[in-house]
């Protein structure tokens, strides 16, 4: 057989951009995004929208291998862009809506955009972020994306000096625009810049290929059916929506997009649309299960998690209100989820507590992705399957990135010599071969030579009825080290707050004495991304600002 061998017929370049050809084609006269109750299109007409943006940017000077950055919610644009970007072979770059101007003109700048899509609600934030950017860098080209839904700005900021309209390059393109495919499928598809949970930012880059396995190995992982009505909960700016936009074209599905995120939007939508599927952080799980209805879920509305392992507390109510919940763990640098609670049916019969205690894992690896395995930080072989040995997380598969924009060193840093892309995540493997996130391994609090997961810790804190929210991390102690510090947001409404102890006997009678918090802090609410994870070097700053717990003068 030696003569037989790649040839182009059979390896031209996987892409998820084709799902949209073929969305035209099987489902053209089918809706495919919904906004606002009276906005709506096609997938035929998101096809002609996505070659026409395509084509205008082409004629804009916009070249195979330029980044072209868009800043909005997730609204039909932002949708759309997911496709028309890269189909004019451009390099998308969807950008955080929450970042500070001096963040958003770093980014801008390291990633040389050369064109910058910007939301109507992000005027003054971008005018802001160019006012800091290095005189002697050209700034990207700005198109304003305008939308009649939004109320005008009662105080709006000087004009910014945009080329065009959305529309406007709607109106201007080319729907017979013969898109820019990939001369390779390893060519740079998309930039993701990290939440910023560690304060420091990178690039990721993806390729076609991994985007496209990623974007199937997403629907076979979820069970996603032809046809599905799925709800935008997740930013599109995280991590390309866990790859999503290109999933629901290849599917079908309809798109419905929104720009407010709460529970009553969110209800409302399910209700009003027949939501079968959305993603969420595992702050909006718990803003759904705390918020006050009393009205069932018609219909089971199937919901995928990531992010922090969501409480058990919280699984089992998102449960007994009618969300059926998968929980996974991914990150930017895989653009998706790669590790999946696969359920098995004989886990049906177990009680609510036991399911959510087992759906709370993390789980094995998905379908598409090649290898996952723990080891230990220091030689590098597999922890036991014991569910008590801990190591890092590691990953290997086709979706892992190109690596990070400009930073060799960083990316060979987390992408070993050993073929493993090192996540950073500390976990254990349990006897039935099923992944647990522990902590990050910088969230590890060591207290008098005991290691302390923070996750654990709010697992309890969870647990107490006037919680809402918690994260833990650590605080000096002039005698351990450190100690825990939980900083505690409670629920509104408490006829009686507990106090500082009492969070802490509460704790005391589910965790070992070392592992229970030192100090608590009572906030209104924890610093967040916009993806809702939380910010823990904010919280670590905080605890560190505390100074350290003295040490009496005599301890046993």
């Amino acid at each position: 057989m030696d003569h037989l061998s790649p040839c182009p017929a059979n390896s031209p370049p996987l892409t998820p951009l084709t799902f949209l050809e073929r969305a035209s084609t099987v489902y053209g006269d089918t809706l495919s995004i919904i906004y606002d109750n009276n906005i709506s299109y096609t997938w035929s007409q998101t096809h002609r929208r996505c070659l026409q943006i395509a084509y205008s940017l082409s004629s804009l000077g916009i070249q195979r291998g330029h980044v072209v950055s868009v800043l909005s919610p997730n609204t039909p644009a932002m949708y759309e862009l997911q496709f028309a970007v890269p189909m004019s072979g451009a390099i998308l770059n969807n950008i955080n809506i929450r970042l500070d101007p001096r963040t958003l003109s770093l980014l801008l700048h390291h990633s040389e955009s050369k064109l910058l899509f910007v939301d109507i609600q992000s005027i003054s934030l971008t005018l802001n972020a160019l006012l800091l950017f290095p005189k002697n860098a050209k700034p990207p080209l700005l198109i304003l994306i305008a939308d009649d839904t939004v109320a005008p700005l009662q105080n709006p900021p000087p004009a910014l000096d945009f080329i065009d309209t959305y529309e406007g390059l709607i109106t201007k393109g080319d729907p017979s625009f013969k898109w820019v495919r990939p001369n390779s499928e390893w060519d740079p598809i998309t930039l993701n810049y990290t939440s910023g949970t560690t304060s420091a930012p990178k690039g990721v880059v993806h390729c076609h290929r991994g985007a496209f396995i990623m974007s199937l190995d997403s629907l076979i992982n979820w069970s996603v059916q032809k046809q599905p009505v799925y709800l935008w909960t997740l930013p599109i700016f995280h991590s390309n929506g866990w790859s999503f936009p290109w999933g629901m074209a290849a599917v079908g599905g309809i798109n419905v997009c929104t720009r407010k995120i709460d529970a009553p939007t969110i209800y409302h939508c399910i209700d009003t649309h027949g939501v079968t599927h959305l993603c969420a952080a595992p702050v909006v799980l718990n803003m759904l299960v705390n918020h006050n209805r009393t009205k069932p879920l018609k219909n089971p509305v199937h919901i995928l998690t990531g992010g922090s392992p969501p409480p058990a507390v919280v699984l089992s109510k998102s449960e007994s209100i009618g969300f059926e919940v998968t929980h996974g763990f991914g990150m930017t640098e895989v653009i998706g989820v790669v590790i999946s609670c696969a359920w098995k049916n004989k886990w049906n019969k177990f009680p609510l507590t036991e399911r959510a205690r087992l759906k709370a894992r993390q789980g094995v690896r998905t379908v598409a992705m090649t290898e996952v395995d723990v080891v230990d930080g220091l030689t590098g072989i597999s922890v036991k399957h014991d569910g008590l040995t801990a190591g890092e997380i590691v990953v290997r598969g086709a979706c892992v990135m190109l690596g990070y924009l400009k930073d060799k060193k960083g990316t060979l840093n987390c992408m070993k010599e050993n073929g493993w892309l090192y996540t950073g995540d500390i976990g254990v493997i349990h006897e039935d071969g099923y992944l647990e996130i522990k902590d990050r391994s910088k969230d590890v609090i060591i207290t008098g030579g005991e290691n302390v997961s923070s996750v654990e810790v709010e697992a309890i804190l969870y647990t107490h009825p006037a919680v809402s929210d918690v994260a833990v991390v650590a605080r000096p102690d002039d005698f351990w080290g450190e100690t825990p510090c939980a900083f505690v947001a409670l629920k509104s409404g408490l006829e009686k707050k507990p106090s500082e102890k009492q969070i802490m006997e509460f704790c005391r009678e589910s965790l070992p004495h070392f592992m229970v918090p030192k100090t608590v802090v009572f906030m209104e609410e924890l610093p967040r991304t916009a993806t809702g994870k939380v910010q823990k070097y904010v919280l670590r700053k905080d605890a560190q600002a505390m100074g350290p717990i003295a040490a009496p003068a005599t301890r046993l």
